[in-house]
C-alpha cells in the first residue's frame, strides 16, 4: 500500500463511473462532511483514526476492521473526534445497476446489500480476515492506477472477488449451523475454524476433541479432498495470512507472533521456502 494509491479527498458525493468507484483516503486535519446521501451503495472500511459514523437513526464509534454499508438514499456522515490524528479509510461505491448485472450470475453477490437495505449494516472483521480484505482492495486500486494489458478485466474480476469474499465471510459467520461434521461439511467447518483461530493450537489432537471425530477421519478428509495433509494446509494458510499482513505494513516479528508459529526461525524458513523471499521483502512502506 503505497502513497501513490491514496486519493486527495474531495467533497464530491456523486459517482463519475456508471458501475463502481473505489478510493483509499489518508487525511490529517480532516474537516467533517455534512450529512448527505447517495443513489448508490457505499462500503466504508475503517483503517485508522478517531471517528464516529452516523447513519439513519444510528451511530457507531469506528474501530480498525469495521465495515459499514450505507444503502441508497440513507442520510449519513462521519464525525472526526481528533482531527490531528491520521484518518485512513477505504470507500467503495457501487450502483444498483451493476449489482443487477452480478445478480444474473448469482444472488449471493447481493446478500450484504440486501441486509443494508433494512437500515444500514455494520460488521467487524477479525484481523486475519481484514488483512485479506485490504489485500483485495489494494490489488484493485493498483490495477486502476496501472496501464497493464488487461487492466479493465483485472479490475472487474477484482471487484467481483472482493464482493464475493465480503458476502461469504459475513454469511458463513452468521450461519455456523450450516457446517456439520461429516464429509464436505466437516472439511468446511475445519477450514473456517482454522481461519478464525490461525494463531492458536491447531494440532490434530486438539481439532479431534473440538469436532468430536477421530484424528484418522480428519486426516483422511484433508488428504482425500484437499490433496495435502492437515499440517501442510495449516502451514500454507498461516503463511498466506502472514503475507497479507506484511503487504499491509505489519512487521515480520508481529506477524510471526500472531500467526501461531512456534518461533521466528521456524516462520522465516517456512516463508522463504514458500515464497522464495524473506518476510521483510514483502513489506510495503506505510502510507
Amino acid at each position: 500500500m503505497k502513497d501513490n494509491l491514496s486519493t486527495v479527498f474531495l467533497n464530491r458525493q456523486y459517482m463519475i463511473s456508471k458501475d463502481f468507484e473505489i478510493y483509499y483516503y489518508k487525511d490529517y486535519n480532516f474537516r467533517n462532511v455534512e450529512k448527505h446521501s447517495h443513489n448508490y451503495y457505499e462500503f466504508y472500511f475503517f483503517l485508522e483514526g478517531d471517528v464516529t459514523m452516523f447513519y439513519a437513526d444510528s451511530s457507531h464509534r469506528m474501530k480498525y476492521g469495521d465495515m459499514v454499508i450505507i444503502p441508497p438514499g440513507m442520510q449519513h456522515y462521519v464525525q472526526v473526534h481528533n482531527p490531528a490524528a491520521s484518518y485512513r479509510r477505504v470507500v467503495f461505491w457501487i450502483t444498483k445497476s451493476f449489482l443487477a448485472k452480478l445478480q444474473v450470475h448469482s444472488d449471493e453477490f447481493l446478500y450484504l446489500t440486501g441486509k443494508a437495505d433494512n437500515g444500514g449494516f455494520v460488521w467487524h472483521f477479525k484481523e486475519v480476515s481484514f488483512n485479506t480484505v485490504q489485500r483485495k482492495v489494494f490489488q484493485v486500486i493498483e490495477e486502476i492506477y496501472s496501464d497493464r494489458f488487461g487492466r479493465r478485466t483485472a479490475v472487474a474480476l477484482g471487484i467481483n472477488e472482493l464482493l464475493l469474499f465480503l458476502n461469504r465471510t459475513v454469511y458463513e459467520s452468521l450461519h455456523p449451523e450450516k457446517y456439520g461434521k461429516n464429509g464436505d461439511n466437516l472439511r468446511q467447518s475445519l477450514i473456517r475454524y482454522i481461519e478464525e483461530h490461525i494463531n492458536e493450537d491447531l494440532r490434530l489432537d486438539t481439532l479431534s476433541e473440538l469436532f468430536y471425530v477421530s484424528k484418522y477421519h480428519i486426516s483422511h478428509i484433508f488428504k482425500d479432498q484437499m490433496g495435502i495433509s492437515l499440517h501442510q494446509y495449516i502451514i500454507k494458510k498461516r503463511l498466506a495470512m502472514c503475507k497479507d499482513a506484511l503487504v499491509n505494513g505489519k512487521k515480520p516479528s508481529e506477524v510471526c507472533e500472531k500467526s501461531g508459529f512456534s518461533d521466528y526461525s521456524v516462520f522465516y524458513r517456512a516463508f522463504v521456502k514458500e515464497y522464495g523471499s524473506s518476510p521483510k521483502n514483502m513489506i510495503r512502506q506505510d502510507f
